[in-house]
């Protein structure tokens, strides 16, 4: 198990730039009838960080997942932007080059990743196909590490002849999480890992991963709906909406002082993890049609700021969309009504 845990450790003691997002537009179909589900997206991971991804269902959060690791399904592709790692744009990149670099730079637990186990095969023989799919090692070493990984994610490692209807929801997820980190990988991408799990199991399994990051050094792209796991969690988060990035900031500043209304109100949704209980607030009314989403602000519709008794901010909130601007050291919003509260201040 120490051998797992040698090379990462030396990959912790660096915080370069490991994945850049740089304008990255992604589009489902062709033409006049194309939906853009991510549109000029610009994201940095870290090296050894984890980055949360949070927003409502829709908002592209798994296309920029599926992005990164050039997995997008027709009709999806990539119609602008570039997706860096370290340093060399993935897109356009040959199918051999990608199938090296999936898995052994960047891996995936994907969403309902306990059912993505193939039913009738050993736990343990899933772990070897992934294994020599991308290096050369006999079956009995693959084993032998399957069932190491295994013990990492608090699984006994006699599993590895298991069936995977001969294990709970949450151990098919330590599973899938271990698979995740077979090549050790720098990037790990979590995409709704909780998922259909109850809370206790939830918890048990991010306290996991985060040990396991600490042990291994390898950086998160955590996606999820549900802002006040990221909170926890996350050392940076973006906050998604309708295709976009509407805020980014170190997590503990964006828990204490949100910007974008679209933030405040997520951050009204979940009862707070301690204090005094506070009624919860959704969000009025529904994330927009990307096949054609509002001019200007693509929140304006739903922002209980914008009206017309502020004439010029509403011209531009309807008609102008806002970029994302620094506010803050590290702290990014693309809101109007934030840009003109700091030219005001």
């Amino acid at each position: 198990m120490t051998a797992l845990a040698e090379e990462p450790a030396v990959r912790r003691t660096s915080r370069k730039a490991l994945l850049e997002l740089r304008q990255l537009a992604v589009e489902y179909g062709s033409g006049a009838r194309g939906v853009r589900a991510v549109d000029g997206v610009d994201l940095e991971i870290r090296e050894g960080e984890v980055v949360g991804l949070a927003g409502e269902s829709g908002c592209g959060k798994t296309t920029v997942a599926n992005a990164v690791l050039q997995i997008l399904r027709p009709p999806a592709r990539i119609v602008g932007g570039s997706v860096l790692y370290q340093g060399e744009d993935l897109v356009g990149k040959k199918p051999e080059e990608l199938r090296r670099f999936r898995w052994r730079n960047v891996s995936m637990v994907f969403q309902s990743a306990m059912n993505a186990l193939n039913p009738v095969m050993r736990v343990g023989d899933q772990f070897v196909d992934a294994m020599r799919a991308h290096e050369r090692i006999d079956r009995r070493r693959a084993l032998a590490r399957a069932g190491e990984l295994l013990e990492l994610v608090g699984i006994d490692r006699r599993r590895v002849r298991a069936y995977p209807h001969e294990l709970s929801g949450g151990m098919r997820q330590r599973v899938i999480i271990a698979m995740a980190l077979s090549l050790n990988p720098d990037l790990v991408i979590l995409d709704e890992p909780t998922t259909a799990l109850d809370v206790v199991v939830q918890r048990e399994i991010l306290q996991q991963v985060e040990a396991l990051r600490r042990d291994f050094g390898f950086a998160v792209l955590f996606i999820t709906h549900d802002l006040s796991l990221l909170l926890e969690f996350a050392d940076r988060i973006a906050i998604m909406y309708a295709g976009e990035l509407v805020e980014t900031a170190p997590a503990e500043r964006l828990g204490t002082n949100p910007r974008h209304p679209y933030t405040q109100r997520l951050l009204q949704s979940f009862p707070p993890l301690s204090g005094p209980l506070e009624r919860l607030s959704g969000i009025p009314g529904s994330p927009p049609d990307l096949s054609d989403p509002p001019s200007g602000c693509r929140f304006h519709p739903r922002c209980p700021h914008c009206g017309p008794e502020r004439p010029e901010l509403y011209g531009r909130q309807t008609t102008e969309r806002p970029v994302l601007r620094e506010v803050e050291p590290g702290h990014r919003v693309a809101c109007h009504l934030v840009e003109e509260e700091e030219e005001v201040a």
